[in-house]
């Protein structure tokens, strides 16, 4: 009888925590307003979109996951709750663990970084089938990045802010860019410039 009891009692201690715990998810994005919180880029509500959850509850937005690495290695003594990314083809929100990955540097992410995440490895590996190149990496893989942006990419979007661009997006986001990028040449501490949009740590 006793050895129930305490099963029982050890039974409802286990529901009631569970219960209490709250059920941490991704935050919407708001196109309108939420900003990367390391390149302070509007951040779109795809493919290349990365959030992060702390555990006090904030959520952390970032247009590139790359831009999320950056901001985990400058604050490393921030407890966080849950990572996501986007799944490049879907859209839709991943956790970060969960998902494969590819890297390649023809990739055109937000700010030049050239990787993107997939729901899986066998997705990842399709993609990097249909382009003939790219690499795949698992979510351990992806802690030994290097993270290096590609300064390609780089320098064709400075030369297309100079030459004010020709897409609403980019004139829209042109001017507070074109200030980062002249940090960044007189040697300002943040990289800041942002690339085409499309498509380790």
């Amino acid at each position: 009888m006793k050895k129930h009891l305490l099963l029982f009692t050890i039974i409802s201690i286990i529901l009631i925590a569970g219960c209490g715990k709250k059920e941490i998810k991704p935050v919407a994005i708001n196109e309108q307003s939420d900003k990367c919180e390391v390149c302070h880029m509007a951040v779109k509500d795809d493919g290349f979109a990365t959030e992060l959850i702390l555990e006090n509850g904030k959520a952390l937005l970032f247009d590139d996951i790359g831009c999320m690495y950056k901001w985990l290695g400058e604050n490393e003594g921030k407890e966080v709750a849950n990572s996501y990314v986007k799944d490049y083809k879907s859209k839709e929100w991943l956790e970060l663990e969960k998902a494969s990955f590819v890297y390649d540097k023809p990739i055109k992410t937000p700010m030049a970084y050239n990787v993107i995440a997939f729901s899986d490895e066998k997705a990842a590996k399709s993609f990097i089938e249909e382009h003939g190149s790219g690499d795949l990496l698992s979510y351990d893989k992806l802690q030994h990045h290097s993270w290096e942006r590609n300064q390609d990419m780089v320098n064709e979007m400075k030369g297309k802010m100079h030459g004010h661009g020709d897409s609403g997006e980019m004139d829209k986001n042109g001017s507070a860019e074109e200030h980062r990028m002249n940090m960044d040449d007189s040697g300002g501490n943040h990289d800041m410039d942002k690339s085409d949009s499309g498509a380790k740590h």
